[in-house]
């Protein structure tokens, strides 16, 4: 939750912080939808970004955009996908703004 109080402070402009955030999902997280699941769910917020599987069984989730829409996107997905999630190791990146939507990776 530190990463999120952290983004919530306000540019010079008043305008919200853009954030980029790189998510690894463990646990029965391959075969299961889960790509599709978070590409869908993406769709409902002003994200932009990647979801792919990894050789390791994990997938690798790379998010982008305001915090507070990155921070429901994510509270979405966990929450259809709870099941299947085991563990989730988040890690803040510098934002670069690559991304203009949201894809499933391969």
């Amino acid at each position: 939750m530190e990463w999120f109080l952290t983004v919530l402070r306000r540019n010079q402009l008043g305008e919200r912080e853009q954030i980029r955030l790189k998510v690894y999902f463990s646990g029965n997280v391959q075969g299961v939808g889960f790509r599709y699941t978070a590409y869908r769910v993406a769709a409902r917020y002003r994200v932009a970004g990647y979801v792919k599987n990894l050789k390791d069984g994990r997938v690798e989730l790379v998010v982008e955009g305001e915090a507070s829409e990155v921070e429901r996107f994510l509270t979405s997905l966990n929450e259809i996908m709870k099941s299947y999630i085991i563990d989730e190791e988040r890690q803040q990146e510098m934002y670069l703004g690559e991304f203009r939507r949201f894809e499933i990776a391969y």
